[in-house]
């Protein structure tokens, strides 16, 4: 019963700030599905951590969503962060696939080796690790990590991960027609062409959206 009255007591100052399930569980760090649980009453004993994270989401006293204090207000004051620090933005996490080669074409690894933490700010569905010297030109080295939005099509120009038959390859697309040129940033590198029914073999995996930099 008490769960009950706690997670009412949630739900209607969530509502008061005119926030979302999910506002709240990027805030405290968990599914949405368990913020609803959490209103709902379903989840038996909400820990004393979570609760407080709950209660800055909500900018309230703890002790107040306990129905342990009448005072709603958040009663530990806010200070200013000092000038030579500033936080870290929020993120969100995706799977590192594989390898994915930026020279010689590389199998393209399903399974996902790690996950990589991503600003939530960049739109991506996965990341890949580069291998080779061909995008250098693009500030994109051996060794890098590439975050991939997942989308059949690109514009001409992009640099995207491509699939060719079972392998692999990070290039920029140059689409016509008839035809689908890979095209390396790298002058030391030719592009790879491919017409005809050759092009039953490329799929476009994905828009290359950002990436991390082994290079300081």
């Amino acid at each position: 019963m008490e769960n009950e009255r706690i997670g009412a007591r949630i739900e209607q100052r969530r509502k008061e700030l005119g926030l979302t399930l999910d506002d709240i569980a990027r805030e405290i760090g968990v599914a949405k599905s368990t913020v609803q649980r959490y209103e709902k009453g379903t989840i038996e004993k909400i820990k004393l951590p979570v609760m407080e994270a709950i209660a800055r989401a909500l900018n309230v006293n703890p002790a107040w969503l306990c129905f342990k204090s009448d005072v709603m207000e958040q009663t530990i004051p806010i200070r200013p962060t000092p000038s030579n620090i500033i936080p870290m933005p929020q993120t969100y996490k995706v799977p590192l696939v594989g390898t994915i080669a930026c020279g010689q074409l590389i199998l393209a690894v399903e399974d996902a080796d790690e996950i990589v933490e991503v600003p939530e700010h960049i739109k991506a569905d996965f990341a890949l690790r580069c291998k080779g010297d061909s995008m250098i030109d693009a500030h994109i080295y051996d060794g890098d990590i590439v975050y991939i939005h997942s989308q059949p099509k690109v514009e001409s120009g992009q640099i995207a991960a491509v699939r060719i038959g079972d392998e692999a390859t990070l290039k920029k697309v140059r689409i016509y027609p008839d035809m689908i040129i890979l095209e390396p940033a790298n002058q030391a590198f030719d592009p790879l062409i491919y017409r005809g029914e050759e092009l039953n073999d490329i799929e476009i995996l994905g828009k290359a959206v950002a990436f991390t930099s082994v290079i300081k």
